[in-house]
């Protein structure tokens, strides 16, 4: 054997009992040339069926006392552009609907409502059966005025308040927004949130796809809603959002009902 050829062979051999010597001698090292682990470091729910992946997804939303939700949602045609902060006990944040934008505040169970005058002198609604959008008259425009940047107390007696009061509800929303429908499966692994991510969907997607985190608790952190009904982003989970009643000076307050125009 020459002289470089027993140089090769013998790096070969060092390199070969370093590859040992990792694998027999230290506990978690793979060994040289194995695949890595796509659970290392992880939560260890990529290792679970897709039930158990989103019913463990669901305990951990619902168990958090906050998160904040943004993205679209699409219902009975209509879509709502959200971006809410949520807790057990109140909500608050932005809605955009058919190019109107307004705020939603729930605290200590009162529900407020703020908008710009050209939210409030807007007029019908089509998606009810109305007649669409009609240009506002000079009384419109003058109560409107009195109502932009104000925050409008809607009374628990009026059907506006169920209506609204389910964007600032975190329970509500979540039971509704993160069930699957259809037969379940894993799909790929990706990121969401700057964390580590499995999907999971009903149908191969029809159904909806959750992208649960691998990383801490494995909370949902994107939703991919059924039917093309929406996407959503879920972020800041267990963050401590404070909520407080809008100063008296700022509040409108009609009483027992809203006002019908």
């Amino acid at each position: 054997m020459t002289s470089s050829s027993l140089g090769r062979a013998r790096r070969i051999a060092s390199v070969g009992a370093l590859c040992a010597g990792l694998v027999v001698g230290t506990t978690g090292l793979v060994g040289c040339g194995a695949e890595k682990d796509p659970d290392a470091g992880t939560n260890g729910v990529g290792k679970l069926s897709a039930a158990k992946i989103q019913r463990k997804a669901e305990t951990a939303a619902k168990g958090a006392d906050s998160v904040r939700l943004a993205g679209s949602v699409v219902s009975k045609g209509a879509t709502y552009k959200l971006d809410m902060k949520l807790t057990e006990d109140g909500g608050s944040g932005e809605v955009r609907f058919k190019n109107r934008t307004f705020e939603l505040l729930r605290v200590d169970g009162q529900l407020f409502l703020k908008a710009d005058a050209d939210f409030w002198a807007s007029q019908g609604d089509s998606s009810q059966g109305g007649r669409g959008e009609q240009q506002p008259d000079s009384a419109d425009e003058l109560a409107a005025d009195k109502l932009d940047g104000k925050y409008v107390k809607v009374p628990e007696g009026d059907p506006a308040y169920k209506q609204l009061s389910g964007f600032t509800d975190k329970e509500l929303l979540l039971d509704g927004l993160l069930t699957l429908h259809g037969k379940l499966s894993t799909g790929a692994r990706g990121s969401a949130d700057g964390k580590r991510t499995i999907e999971v969907s009903g149908d191969k997607g029809a159904g909806g796809t959750l992208h649960v985190s691998l990383e801490g608790t494995a909370y949902p952190l994107r939703l991919e809603r059924a039917g093309g009904a929406g996407t959503l982003r879920l972020t800041d989970w267990e963050t401590d959002f404070e909520f407080s009643k809008p100063d008296a000076r700022q509040v409108v307050d009609y009483g027992k009902q809203l006002p019908t125009s």
